[in-house]
Protein backbone atom coordinates (compact mmCIF):
# COMPACT_ATOMS: atom_id res chain seq x y z
CA UNK A 1 0.00 0.00 0.00
CA UNK A 2 1.03 3.85 -0.22
CA UNK A 3 -0.34 7.07 -0.29
CA UNK A 4 -1.33 8.84 -3.60
CA UNK A 5 0.69 12.32 -2.30
CA UNK A 6 0.66 16.08 -3.73
CA UNK A 7 4.15 17.07 -3.03
CA UNK A 8 4.20 21.38 -2.29
CA UNK A 9 8.18 22.92 -1.68
CA UNK A 10 10.95 25.11 -3.38
CA UNK A 11 14.20 24.91 -1.43
CA UNK A 12 16.72 22.55 -1.04
CA UNK A 13 15.81 21.69 2.23
CA UNK A 14 12.36 20.73 0.70
CA UNK A 15 14.43 18.08 -1.63
CA UNK A 16 15.29 15.12 1.46
CA UNK A 17 11.91 14.83 2.27
CA UNK A 18 10.52 14.73 -1.67
CA UNK A 19 13.18 12.37 -2.34
CA UNK A 20 12.38 10.31 1.05
CA UNK A 21 8.67 10.02 0.17
CA UNK A 22 9.32 8.58 -2.94
CA UNK A 23 11.99 5.97 -1.81
CA UNK A 24 9.50 5.09 1.18
CA UNK A 25 7.21 3.50 -1.86
CA UNK A 26 5.23 6.43 -1.90
CA UNK A 27 3.14 7.64 -5.17
CA UNK A 28 4.15 11.15 -5.48
CA UNK A 29 1.95 12.29 -8.03
CA UNK A 30 2.57 16.05 -8.64
CA UNK A 31 4.89 18.44 -7.41
CA UNK A 32 3.94 22.23 -6.90
CA UNK A 33 6.86 24.89 -6.57
CA UNK A 34 7.81 28.32 -6.70
CA UNK A 35 8.15 28.94 -10.49
CA UNK A 36 11.63 29.67 -12.10
CA UNK A 37 13.30 33.18 -11.26
CA UNK A 38 16.07 35.16 -12.70
CA UNK A 39 19.56 34.81 -11.97
CA UNK A 40 22.89 34.67 -13.17
CA UNK A 41 25.22 38.44 -13.24
CA UNK A 42 22.43 40.11 -15.24
CA UNK A 43 19.64 38.34 -13.97
CA UNK A 44 18.20 37.30 -17.70
CA UNK A 45 18.73 33.53 -17.04
CA UNK A 46 15.44 31.75 -15.09
CA UNK A 47 16.79 28.81 -12.86
CA UNK A 48 14.19 26.06 -11.62
CA UNK A 49 13.96 25.73 -7.73
CA UNK A 50 15.69 22.58 -6.40
CA UNK A 51 12.86 21.03 -5.47
CA UNK A 52 11.54 21.97 -9.44
CA UNK A 53 15.07 20.30 -10.59
CA UNK A 54 14.79 17.20 -8.24
CA UNK A 55 11.01 16.66 -9.29
CA UNK A 56 12.67 16.34 -13.02
CA UNK A 57 15.38 13.64 -12.14
CA UNK A 58 12.53 11.79 -10.42
CA UNK A 59 10.30 12.11 -13.67
CA UNK A 60 7.29 13.73 -11.77
CA UNK A 61 4.85 15.95 -13.06
CA UNK A 62 5.99 20.03 -12.13
CA UNK A 63 3.45 22.95 -11.86
CA UNK A 64 4.31 26.47 -11.16
CA UNK A 65 1.54 28.33 -10.41
CA UNK A 66 1.92 32.12 -8.99
CA UNK A 67 -0.95 31.58 -6.28
CA UNK A 68 -4.46 29.39 -6.27
CA UNK A 69 -6.73 32.57 -7.30
CA UNK A 70 -7.75 31.30 -10.25
CA UNK A 71 -10.34 27.91 -10.19
CA UNK A 72 -8.38 26.70 -12.86
CA UNK A 73 -5.59 26.12 -10.60
CA UNK A 74 -7.91 24.83 -7.49
CA UNK A 75 -9.58 22.30 -9.59
CA UNK A 76 -6.33 21.31 -11.45
CA UNK A 77 -5.28 20.53 -7.69
CA UNK A 78 -8.18 18.67 -6.72
CA UNK A 79 -8.18 16.40 -10.29
CA UNK A 80 -5.10 14.97 -9.21
CA UNK A 81 -7.03 12.95 -6.77
CA UNK A 82 -4.48 13.10 -3.99
CA UNK A 83 -5.09 10.96 -0.26
CA UNK A 84 -2.70 14.01 0.92
CA UNK A 85 -0.31 16.86 -0.09
CA UNK A 86 2.61 17.08 1.84
CA UNK A 87 4.14 20.50 1.98
CA UNK A 88 7.45 21.77 3.31
CA UNK A 89 8.96 25.12 2.41
CA UNK A 90 7.13 26.09 -0.40
CA UNK A 91 6.48 29.96 -0.43
CA UNK A 92 2.97 30.50 -0.29
CA UNK A 93 0.15 30.59 1.85
CA UNK A 94 -2.37 28.09 1.25
CA UNK A 95 -6.07 29.15 0.70
CA UNK A 96 -8.72 26.60 1.74
CA UNK A 97 -9.35 25.64 -1.16
CA UNK A 98 -6.24 23.82 -1.28
CA UNK A 99 -6.37 22.81 1.90
CA UNK A 100 -9.25 20.79 2.05
CA UNK A 101 -8.65 19.94 -1.88
CA UNK A 102 -7.00 16.33 -0.90
CA UNK A 103 -8.94 13.08 0.97
CA UNK A 104 -6.81 13.55 4.19
CA UNK A 105 -5.95 17.23 4.43
CA UNK A 106 -2.04 18.73 4.04
CA UNK A 107 0.58 18.21 6.40
CA UNK A 108 3.75 20.88 6.50
CA UNK A 109 6.81 19.85 7.98
CA UNK A 110 7.99 22.60 10.07
CA UNK A 111 11.46 23.60 11.42
CA UNK A 112 10.99 24.90 15.05
CA UNK A 113 8.95 23.42 18.31
CA UNK A 114 5.70 24.91 18.03
CA UNK A 115 3.68 27.27 18.93
CA UNK A 116 7.85 28.62 19.33
CA UNK A 117 8.83 30.51 16.23
CA UNK A 118 5.90 30.04 14.02
CA UNK A 119 6.56 32.11 10.50
CA UNK A 120 9.55 32.28 7.69
CA UNK A 121 12.50 32.52 9.82
CA UNK A 122 12.54 29.76 12.13
CA UNK A 123 16.06 28.35 12.16
CA UNK A 124 17.56 31.59 12.12
CA UNK A 125 15.60 33.08 14.85
CA UNK A 126 16.23 30.03 17.20
CA UNK A 127 19.79 30.75 17.30
CA UNK A 128 19.65 34.25 17.45
CA UNK A 129 17.53 34.11 20.32
CA UNK A 130 19.72 31.53 21.89
CA UNK A 131 17.66 28.62 22.35
CA UNK A 132 19.10 24.85 23.30
CA UNK A 133 16.74 22.89 21.56
CA UNK A 134 14.31 22.97 18.30
CA UNK A 135 13.22 20.46 16.23
CA UNK A 136 10.82 19.26 13.25
CA UNK A 137 6.79 18.93 13.63
CA UNK A 138 4.64 17.81 10.98
CA UNK A 139 1.20 19.17 11.48
CA UNK A 140 -1.73 19.31 9.93
CA UNK A 141 -2.21 22.22 8.00
CA UNK A 142 -5.13 24.71 9.03
CA UNK A 143 -6.04 28.51 7.31
CA UNK A 144 -4.03 30.38 10.44
CA UNK A 145 0.02 30.93 10.01
CA UNK A 146 1.46 27.42 11.62
CA UNK A 147 -1.69 27.06 13.83
CA UNK A 148 -2.42 23.57 13.04
CA UNK A 149 -2.66 20.80 15.22
CA UNK A 150 0.69 18.29 15.42
CA UNK A 151 1.31 15.09 14.68
CA UNK A 152 5.10 14.53 15.02
CA UNK A 153 7.84 16.22 16.68
CA UNK A 154 11.29 15.45 16.96
CA UNK A 155 13.84 17.59 19.12
CA UNK A 156 17.23 18.78 17.96
CA UNK A 157 19.34 20.26 20.50
CA UNK A 158 21.35 23.72 19.06
CA UNK A 159 24.78 23.40 20.39
CA UNK A 160 26.57 26.60 21.30
CA UNK A 161 28.67 26.93 17.92
CA UNK A 162 26.12 25.95 15.85
CA UNK A 163 25.59 28.05 12.86
CA UNK A 164 21.84 28.53 10.92
CA UNK A 165 23.36 26.46 7.93
CA UNK A 166 24.48 23.70 9.88
CA UNK A 167 21.17 23.62 11.69
CA UNK A 168 19.23 24.29 8.55
CA UNK A 169 21.48 20.74 6.99
CA UNK A 170 20.77 18.65 10.15
CA UNK A 171 16.72 19.59 10.29
CA UNK A 172 16.11 19.14 6.77
CA UNK A 173 17.20 15.29 6.79
CA UNK A 174 15.50 14.93 10.72
CA UNK A 175 12.46 16.34 8.47
CA UNK A 176 12.39 14.35 5.99
CA UNK A 177 12.43 11.18 8.47
CA UNK A 178 9.65 12.16 10.41
CA UNK A 179 7.75 12.96 7.41
CA UNK A 180 8.15 9.24 6.05
CA UNK A 181 7.03 8.08 9.68
CA UNK A 182 4.15 10.09 9.79
CA UNK A 183 2.99 9.40 5.80
CA UNK A 184 3.61 5.75 7.34
CA UNK A 185 1.10 6.43 10.84
CA UNK A 186 -1.21 8.41 8.22
CA UNK A 187 -1.87 5.82 6.27
CA UNK A 188 -2.40 3.36 8.71
CA UNK A 189 -4.91 5.93 10.26
CA UNK A 190 -2.43 6.14 13.54
CA UNK A 191 -1.21 9.30 13.39
CA UNK A 192 -3.03 11.21 16.09
CA UNK A 193 -3.06 15.09 16.16
CA UNK A 194 -2.27 17.41 19.62
CA UNK A 195 -3.84 20.68 19.26
CA UNK A 196 -1.05 23.16 19.96
CA UNK A 197 -0.46 25.06 23.58
CA UNK A 198 -1.91 28.43 23.59
CA UNK A 199 1.13 29.59 25.63
CA UNK A 200 4.21 30.49 24.41
CA UNK A 201 3.71 31.47 20.91
CA UNK A 202 6.25 33.15 18.77
CA UNK A 203 6.35 34.73 15.42
CA UNK A 204 9.77 34.12 13.53
CA UNK A 205 9.72 37.30 11.37
CA UNK A 206 11.55 37.00 7.99
CA UNK A 207 15.42 38.46 8.03
CA UNK A 208 15.60 42.01 7.56
CA UNK A 209 18.66 43.55 5.89
CA UNK A 210 18.55 46.44 8.48
CA UNK A 211 18.91 43.83 11.42
CA UNK A 212 21.80 42.15 9.88
CA UNK A 213 24.44 44.89 11.23
CA UNK A 214 26.63 43.82 13.86
CA UNK A 215 25.69 45.79 17.70
CA UNK A 216 28.72 45.33 19.86
CA UNK A 217 27.08 47.14 22.34
CA UNK A 218 25.36 44.00 23.16
CA UNK A 219 26.59 41.39 25.10
CA UNK A 220 28.89 39.43 23.46
CA UNK A 221 26.74 36.42 24.29
CA UNK A 222 23.84 38.01 21.91
CA UNK A 223 26.86 39.38 19.62
CA UNK A 224 27.75 35.70 19.36
CA UNK A 225 24.35 34.24 18.83
CA UNK A 226 23.35 37.09 16.03
CA UNK A 227 26.21 36.13 13.95
CA UNK A 228 26.42 32.40 13.90
CA UNK A 229 22.13 32.58 13.73
CA UNK A 230 22.67 34.56 10.35
CA UNK A 231 25.42 32.51 8.91
CA UNK A 232 26.14 32.11 6.21
CA UNK A 233 23.37 33.79 4.70
CA UNK A 234 22.88 36.74 5.02
CA UNK A 235 25.21 36.77 7.21
CA UNK A 236 26.16 39.71 9.85
CA UNK A 237 28.49 42.32 9.22
CA UNK A 238 30.59 45.10 10.71
CA UNK A 239 32.16 48.19 8.11
CA UNK A 240 35.27 49.46 9.09
CA UNK A 241 37.57 51.60 7.24
CA UNK A 242 40.69 49.93 5.54
CA UNK A 243 43.07 52.00 3.15
CA UNK A 244 40.96 55.43 3.67
CA UNK A 245 37.74 53.80 2.00
CA UNK A 246 35.02 52.26 5.04
CA UNK A 247 34.57 48.35 3.97
CA UNK A 248 31.45 45.92 4.98
CA UNK A 249 33.52 42.42 6.28
CA UNK A 250 31.27 39.82 7.40
CA UNK A 251 31.44 37.52 10.25
CA UNK A 252 30.89 33.80 9.51
CA UNK A 253 31.42 32.26 12.81
CA UNK A 254 32.67 33.49 16.07
CA UNK A 255 33.63 32.32 19.75
CA UNK A 256 33.23 33.86 23.13
CA UNK A 257 35.97 35.22 23.80
CA UNK A 258 37.97 36.79 26.91
CA UNK A 259 38.43 40.50 28.43
CA UNK A 260 36.58 43.95 28.47
CA UNK A 261 36.81 47.54 27.01
CA UNK A 262 35.16 49.88 25.72
CA UNK A 263 32.26 48.50 22.65
CA UNK A 264 33.80 47.60 19.54
CA UNK A 265 37.37 48.23 20.60
CA UNK A 266 39.95 45.37 19.28
CA UNK A 267 41.69 43.51 22.44
CA UNK A 268 44.03 42.14 20.81
CA UNK A 269 45.76 41.43 17.52
CA UNK A 270 43.63 38.46 16.68
CA UNK A 271 40.10 39.94 16.20
CA UNK A 272 38.87 39.55 19.89
CA UNK A 273 36.28 42.47 20.49
CA UNK A 274 34.81 44.20 23.35
CA UNK A 275 31.21 44.24 23.86
CA UNK A 276 28.85 45.82 26.40
CA UNK A 277 29.37 42.79 28.41
CA UNK A 278 32.43 40.67 27.68
CA UNK A 279 34.14 39.89 24.37
CA UNK A 280 33.20 37.83 21.36
CA UNK A 281 36.11 36.62 18.96
CA UNK A 282 35.85 36.37 15.08
CA UNK A 283 37.18 33.74 13.60
CA UNK A 284 35.87 33.49 10.20
CA UNK A 285 35.20 36.43 8.20
CA UNK A 286 34.65 37.51 4.53
CA UNK A 287 35.51 41.08 2.64
CA UNK A 288 32.54 41.76 -0.17
CA UNK A 289 33.22 40.13 -3.32
CA UNK A 290 35.76 38.15 -1.18
CA UNK A 291 35.78 34.59 -0.49
CA UNK A 292 35.31 33.25 3.11
CA UNK A 293 38.79 33.12 5.49
CA UNK A 294 39.63 32.39 8.72
CA UNK A 295 40.61 34.86 10.86
CA UNK A 296 44.73 34.29 10.54
CA UNK A 297 44.47 34.39 6.87
CA UNK A 298 41.91 37.25 6.70
CA UNK A 299 44.31 39.24 9.09
CA UNK A 300 47.35 38.91 6.82
CA UNK A 301 45.70 40.79 4.37
CA UNK A 302 43.26 43.45 6.19
CA UNK A 303 45.37 44.78 9.23
CA UNK A 304 43.01 45.40 12.01
CA UNK A 305 45.62 45.80 15.08
CA UNK A 306 44.36 46.13 19.24
CA UNK A 307 43.16 49.30 19.90
CA UNK A 308 41.15 49.26 16.44
CA UNK A 309 37.61 50.53 17.49
CA UNK A 310 34.95 49.19 15.36
CA UNK A 311 32.08 50.98 14.53
CA UNK A 312 28.74 50.14 17.36
CA UNK A 313 26.37 49.88 15.06
CA UNK A 314 22.84 49.00 15.46
CA UNK A 315 21.41 45.63 15.03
Amino acid sequence: MSLRIIFMGTPDFSVPTLQNLKQAGHEIVAVYTQPPRPAGRRGLDLTKSPVHQAAELLGIPVLTPLNFKAEEDRQTFRDFNADVAVVVAYGLLLPVAILEGTKLGCYNGHASLLPRWRGAAPIQRAIMAGDEKTGMIVMKMEKGLDTGPMALTKEVEITQAMTAGELHDKLMLVGARAMVEAMEKLEADDLPLTPQPEEGVLYAAKIDKAETRIDFSRSARDVHNHIRGLSPFPGAWFEVEINGKPERIKVLASAIGEGHGPAGQLLDDTLTVACGEGAVRLTRLQKAGGKPLDAGDFLRGTHLLKGTTLPVGAA
